[in-house]
């Protein structure tokens, strides 16, 4: 493993830990994703449907990947949901790769937002 790849680890640990302290469990990807789109969205209701969940995620990955220039925010719907277009093609990554790719895109959201 990279000294990158270490320090990416670490502040990924970090990260859960936080969350942990924050929620009582530790969240999986797709959970940060969607607290991420949640909190983007601004729609805090209690219950979500499967579609809704899924795009929330949406949300979510279009934000963070906004962050390195890949989506940029178009604009809300009628509804409030946010409205991305993408700028550019995103990198060819291997599975693990990719995992860290949007990890580190996920530390930097929260570290932007101040958790």
């Amino acid at each position: 493993m990279t000294n990158a790849e270490n320090d990416l680890q670490q502040r990924w640990w970090n990260l859960e830990a936080k969350l942990v302290d924050r929620f009582g469990k530790k969240p999986d990807m797709e959970a940060i994703l969607f607290l991420i789109g949640v909190q983007e969205s601004g729609d805090l209701r209690a219950k979500f449907s499967k579609e809704q969940k899924q795009d929330l995620m949406h949300v979510a990955v279009c934000t963070l990947l906004a962050q390195s220039g890949y989506y940029e925010l178009e604009g809300t719907d009628a509804d409030g949901w946010p409205h991305f277009r993408q700028l550019k093609a995103m990198p060819s990554l291997n599975l693990q790769d990719q995992e860290n790719f949007l990890r580190d895109h996920v530390l930097l959201y929260f570290e932007t937002h101040g958790f």
